[in-house]
Order: C-alpha cells, then structure tokens, then sequence
C-alpha cells in the first residue's frame, strides 16, 4: 500500500490545534473518541450531513431560507432518520430531502447503509481468511458495528462478478516468464468434502511486472484440463510465451507446447529438490540438498550430468535410488536451464516468486476448513491476490529490478524477434 502522498505545500483541513482542542474537550466531557456517540462518530454525523445538505442545495439552487426558493416549483422537506454503518461505528444521519422527491444523492445514497469502507474492511478480513462468522465478531469488537454473517455473505458474494470479468480480461500478447502452480484445498463436493488443485498461472511481463493471469479449480489435473487453460489463455491474447516453469504437473508440458511449440518448458528446481527430499531421513535433508546443490549450480549441462552420475555411484546414491531415479527421469526439463546466461538463471531457476505468492494464498485458506463451493474457494484467492496487488499490470504490480533488465537483454539475443517491447 505504501505511505500516503504529502503535498508539500498544502495545509490539512483540521488543524493539529484544532484536533487537540477536539480531542481536549471530549475527555473533559466523558467522551469517548470512538464507540457509539464518541468524537469520531459525531464528526462524521456532523461531516456527513453538512455534505448532504450542500448537496441539496446544489440540486435546488438556493441556500436554506434563500427568497429565490419562492415559487421554484421544490423546496426542502425535513428529513428522513438513518443509521449508517462506517469505520467510526454506527452514524444516526438525517438525510434531508426535497418535496418533489427528485433529490438523489451521492455521498450516501438512497438505501445505502453503510460506507463504502466497511465493505473494504469485509473483503480485506475475508481475503486473509476470516470466515463470515468471524468478521463479525472481530467488527463488533473493533468498530462497534453490528452486522450479521448474512450481510457479510452478501458483500463477498458481490465480488462474483468482478471475478468474472477479470477472469476474462485481455492479457498482454508476449509474456518472457510463465509461471505454474497449484495448491490443493478442501472444497464441498455434492454430499463429500475432497482435496482440488487451485492452479495459478503468474506472467512476468516485458516490465518485469508479476501479474496473476489467472486461478482454475479442478480434482484432477491431466493434459486435457491444461490444454484447456493454455487456449484459454491463448483466446485472451497470448501469442508467445517464451519460458514457461513449473514443477512437472501431469499434462503440463505437452499441454504449453501444443499451443506455444516454441516455448521452452523448464522444470521448477526448488520443486524437484523438495521432492526429493520427501525420499530422506528430515535430519539429513540439508545435507542432501547440499548435495544436490552441486548439480543445478554446474556450469554446464555435461558437469551436471557428472554431478548426477558422481552422486549415483556414491553411498549417497546407492542408498537413496529414489532421489537419483527422481532427477534421471526430470533430466529433460531441468537440462534447458544450462542453455541460459546466468542472469536467466536467476529469473527462471525456480518459482520461488509463485512460491511466495502461494504462501500468502495458504495463509487465507489454512484457517477454514472447507470451502463450500470452487466459487466460493476462487472469491477468497482472487481477493487475496488483489490485496497483494496481483491482479494487475500497474504500477502497484511490482516493477522489475537491474537483473531483469539485464535478463530481458538475453531474451532479445537468445529468442530474437519474439520480444514485443512497442
């Protein structure tokens, strides 16, 4: 989110005088600065209802008691009582309006209430993982708000939409870097509860932004589930893609290639070694990846190889021929990442970045048990992904350092004319 914008030269509408006279006054009065009737809610009520008010002149055209309202045809018409939901606690306004009833106004609109904050702070608790129940308690105990889980579902639930849209959305038409994971959560299924695979796909753009492209749920994956995401992501404007990492997800590789045959497919390398460790006694795990390290970080692909073969033949090796068959049978897709520069290397030698978002998606879906719909189980990563500024190519995306930038000079040399920087 970052620190607020100052303007050097502007000077802000409450004085610091005026906020400790504020402040002053309500503790010699008993007042509270939040809660029901605090400080903060009778500033709002006042700031709230003189805005209404103004804009109700607006739409008459003459102040209150003004000699030109006479004979106008509209006049003010008393008020119509309304508490309001916001960040301060609960507002009783007086929303003001006209005899012709033709006054519609804008800051709190007809039928609207509660602010549009409150509906932030809902979304945000529900992204973190916050269940519908547990909101409203935590806006109970924190703003004084009183809403039911209902409501709650109800503010979430219009976020279906917006997902919809941005599940469809344009995409750009070359991405340097795809991305490819999944994490498996519990989803209801008809009368049983099972595990499904949310599979993300994360794009780096030619700016070396990170921007989700999008979130597809399904038990069981294959190569006709992903050929489906790739000409999904084909219909909505990738052309090219030049490197596309994942961690071997069964159908993944054929799947990228029949629709990009030009794509390099490169093995995510943290995912094989984490897979081979799910073969090693847990005290020996570090030593292991030690050992394994020598081979990913060979200069070449033949001192690679010897690496593997030197490490098959040790003790090592003949004890755990899980782990080497593991490696021999990923050979093909891991040997792509010795054709690069070492500042592809970087980019492209594991999905440690998808790996970070996914940590932040376990933390929204680790504190409920199940999720009662894939819908439902989509809504909370895509807000999820939305707070942490994924689902978009702005600025607010990330923008990439001086290693990609070194890293996209090598894409031009290596995959030239591919590259669509205009």
């Amino acid at each position: 989110m970052g620190r607020p914008r100052r303007d050097g030269g502007e000077q802000p509408l409450v004085s610091p005088d005026l906020a400790r006279r504020l402040v002053t006054q309500a503790r010699e009065e008993g007042l509270d600065i939040a809660g029901d009737s605090g400080l903060l809610g009778q500033m709002m009520k006042s700031v709230l209802e003189a805005a209404l008010a103004e804009e109700l002149t607006d739409h008459l055209g003459y102040e209150s008691g003004d000699a030109a309202g006479r004979g106008s045809g509209n006049s003010r018409n008393g008020s119509t009582p309304k508490t309001l939901l916001t960040e301060a606690g609960p507002v009783a306004l007086e929303t003001p309006r006209d005899r012709a009833g033709t006054f519609t106004p804008q800051i709190v609109r007809k039928g609207q209430r509660r602010l549009d904050g409150i509906d932030k702070i809902v979304l945000g608790l529900y992204a973190k993982g916050m269940s519908t129940r547990d909101i409203t308690a935590h806006l109970a105990e924190i703003y004084d708000v009183d809403v039911s889980p209902d409501l709650i579902s109800k503010i979430t639930d219009a976020v279906h939409a917006e997902v919809a849209e941005w599940q469809a959305r344009p995409l750009n038409s070359v991405y340097p870097v795809i991305f490819l994971d999944a994490l498996v959560c519990k989803v209801r299924d008809g009368g049983s509860v099972r595990n499904k695979a949310a599979h993300l796909a994360v794009g780096v753009d030619a700016e070396g932004r990170k921007e989700v492209l999008g979130i597809w749920v399904e038990t069981t994956e294959g190569a006709k589930f992903w050929l489906r995401v790739m000409n999904e992501l084909k219909a909505r404007g990738v052309v090219d893609v030049l490197i596309a990492v994942c961690d071997g997800l069964t159908g993944l590789p054929e799947a990228i290639t029949a629709v990009w045959p030009e794509t390099v497919v490169q093995t995510c390398i943290v995912h094989l070694v984490r897979a081979s460790l799910r073969w090693v006694n847990y005290n020996d795990r570090k030593k292991v990846a030690a050992l394994l390290r020598t081979i990913y970080s060979a200069p070449t692909e033949a001192a690679a190889r010897a690496e593997l073969e030197a490490l098959a033949e040790s003790d090592f090796g003949r004890n755990n021929p899980a782990v080497i068959r593991r490696w021999r049978d990923s050979w093909e897709r891991v040997i792509p990442l010795f054709d690069f520069a070492p500042e592809v290397r970087k980019v492209i030698y594991t999905t440690n970045m998808i790996e970070s978002i996914n940590s932040q998606l376990r933390r929204s879906t680790r504190n409920r048990g199940h999720f009662p719909s894939d819908e439902a189980l989509i809504k909370v990563l895509y807000l999820a992904c939305k707070e942490m500024g994924r689902t978009t190519t702005r600025a607010t995306a990330g923008r990439g350092s001086g290693a990609w930038k070194t890293a996209l000079n090598q894409f031009d040399i290596m995959f030239p004319g591919r590259l669509d920087l205009a």
